[in-house]
This record gives C-alpha cells, structure tokens and sequence, in this order.
C-alpha cells in the first residue's frame, strides 16, 4: 500500500555506455535512392536516424530531460505484484478534479509536460485538475512485467487502486492511443467513480454487419481508406510486437541506434508534419525505455490487448465488449495513426462530445498542447456542470 517518492536519477555509467554504443553503430545500407532522407516506404531513412544519433551524441542533454520531468512530482507504488510509477501533480485550486492520464506506445510521461501547467493551474476560472500520469505496467519507469497478462482490463482495475490510494473518488480519465482502451476500461470496471473520460485516437471497430459499412458517411468511409493504408503501409511495429516481440527485442535492448530506428519512424508517421516531435523529445521518450530495459515488455503488451478488428475477432474480444454509459468526449486529430469512425464509437460507448480538430495527430499533448488542453477542459467542464 505505500506510494514512496521517486528520484529519477540515471546512473553515469548508464550515461557513458549509452554515448559509447552510439559512438560505434554498425549502419545498415540505405535503400537505393535514399540518401537524402526522403523515401519512408520501407522504415525510417538512413540518414534521418544517423541525424537523431548525432543530435544524441553532440546536442543532446539527458541531464536537462531528466530535470525537466523532475520538476514534478514523482512516486511509485506495488499493486498487484507490478511496480507502477507516475506524476501526481494537485492543483491549488480546491474544486479541481482529480483526471488519470494514460499514454500509449512509443510514449511516455514526458508527452505531457506541456500541458500539465495549463491543466493544473489555468488562468481562467474553467476547470482545473489534479493530474495523475502513471506509465501502464511494462513501460519505461513501470517495468518491466514479469509475468504475462497485463491487458487493458488488469491495468484498468490498477489504476483503480492506484486513485484509491491517492484518496480519490470521484474523477476523470485521458487516454491517448492504447491508453483510450485502458481508460475505456477504467470507466467499465468503475462505473460510479469515472465522471467522463476524454480520448485522443479512440480505437473502433466495425462490427461485421454489412448494414452497418453500407450506411457509412462518404468521411466515415475514406477513413476506412486509412485504416486500409495503416494496414498496408504502417502495420510492420503492429504485427511483429504481436506475434514476435521476443526475436525483435534482443536488438532493441542491444542497440540505442536500432530502438531509435524502430521508435522514429512510429514519432513521424503518426504526426502532422506541420507540428513535429522535437528531436529532444523523440530522443527522452526512447531513452527512457533504453534506460528501464522495458523495450521488451512494452511491446509484449500488444499481445496482451488486441486492439485491431482481425485479432480482436479471432480472440473473442469484439463479442464480448460491453456498452459504456460514462460520458465519452472524443478528440480527433487530422494525422492520427487511426481516426475513429464515429457511428462505430457510439455503438459501444455513450459519446457526448466529438471534436475534428484541423492540425495534430496521436500525440497531440505534445504536438498541439493548447489544442489538447482547450478540448479536455471543455469536455469535463461539459459533463461536470
């Protein structure tokens, strides 16, 4: 039950192995024609990694990061077997609302540090929030799992007792990518504690029924279209962590070089290139899963929730969704990795409040964080009164 204050605080010799990897990669060739950088079609190009790896070894400050996420309060706690560790950041203000916010994959915490001021102590009289911002189990700070079966629904019921320790009852829930399933979850298994949940990137799925694609809108089907590109173009980081996490994290662990291969292409093909990830933050977001050694049981967590319609079919999980009736406020970011198809979110949950915003994608508390912090404030103030 104890929540002890945390320290993050890499050890130098951590540090110094780090620079000396980088110093000695073993680049691969570039595909032909690639040499400028421009040709994404099969991963990230050479030189666009080679421009991370010597921003890391001569701009780069993980110092500076560190202090960075420092300058919040940190803590972790035991809840069933796993180490959990997140921010806790309270408002001064008294009727501020307690809001759990949960990143998905390649992320981490320091998404959010942009808008944790804004969100915590605004200018105005809207709402304000005490801001809890855990890493789900097996992710940087809060791995690695050691046993399987961390699903959306087991880290749902740990954030339950993760607010109950903190001593609240009543509050909100944020997600963004994986974490709109984990806080659709939260608002299942906690029914009368969720007064809302607002979600970035919401996964939907069709049912199956014909009836239901034939009345889609001419926006609802070229979102379809998407979906068809994500499977073509964009489904390698999905597939292989879903089937094979094993064979590719002996790279990962081994090799900074080759998880800032991996993790940036999912940072510039998920974002609107009009508001890019800074290379800083791509680099913080990587290096605190190098530094955790949870490269590999993040991406085992692909196994554990489906979350595309052919493996939730075959895994029983779409017939077993149940209807949420928690308030819904969806956010939906033009270059989000998958946008979600209204008619198919209202089937299953009680969506009060849908936003198309014109700039963003999957991350856009970092991408556009006055866009992020203007429609959570909005939906909770909507559905707190």
């Amino acid at each position: 039950m104890a929540i002890t204050p945390f320290h993050l605080d890499i050890p130098q010799e951590q540090l110094d192995d780090l620079r000396a990897r980088l110093a000695r990669v073993r680049w691969p060739d570039d595909v032909p024609g690639g040499d400028h950088g421009g040709d994404w079609r099969y991963g990230p190009p050479l030189a666009h990694v080679r421009d991370l790896v010597e921003h890391a070894l001569h701009r780069y400050d993980w110092r500076a990061q560190e202090a960075r996420l420092r300058a919040f309060p940190q803590f972790t706690t035991e809840i069933d077997g796993q180490r959990v560790h997140f921010l806790h950041v309270r408002s001064s203000r008294p009727d501020a609302l307690p809001l759990i916010v949960t990143h998905g994959w390649p992320s981490s915490p320091a998404e959010y540090l942009d808008v944790i001021a804004p969100l915590t102590e605004p200018e105005d009289d809207g709402p304000a929030f005490h801001l809890v911002i855990p890493s789900p189990p097996g992710y940087g700070l809060s791995g690695p799992t050691r046993e399987f079966g961390w699903g959306s629904r087991r880290i749902a019921e740990t954030w339950v007792e993760l607010m109950a320790r903190l001593g609240y009852r009543r509050y909100g829930a944020q997600g963004g990518d994986w974490g709109t399933w984990i806080s659709r979850e939260l608002a299942l298994v906690a029914p009368d504690s969720v007064v809302g949940v607002h979600t970035n990137g919401m996964i939907t799925f069709p049912s199956g029924d014909p009836e239901e694609l034939a009345g889609l809108s001419a926006a609802d089907q070229e979102r379809m279209a998407g979906w068809q590109r994500y499977t073509d173009e964009l489904y390698g980081y999905k597939l292989i962590q879903s089937t094979k996490p094993q064979a590719l994290a002996y790279a990962l662990a081994d090799s900074p070089a080759g998880l800032l291969g991996w993790f940036s292409g999912v940072f510039r093909e998920w974002t609107d290139p009009r508001t890019p990830l800074a290379a800083d933050l791509v680099l913080t977001h990587a290096l605190l899963y190098w530094f955790t050694g949870t490269t590999n049981s993040a991406a085992r967590s692909f196994v554990e929730t489906p979350d595309d319609a052919e493996h939730a079919e075959r895994e029983g999980v779409l017939a077993e969704l149940a209807t949420g009736a928690v308030p819904h406020g969806v956010a939906v970011f033009p270059h989000d990795v998958l946008r979600p198809v209204r008619p198919f979110a209202e089937r299953i949950n009680n969506v009060v409040r849908w936003t198309e915003h014109d700039r963003g994608g999957t991350f856009p508390a970092a991408e556009v964080p006055e866009l992020f912090t203007a429609d959570v404030r909005a939906f909770f103030a909507a559905v707190t009164g």
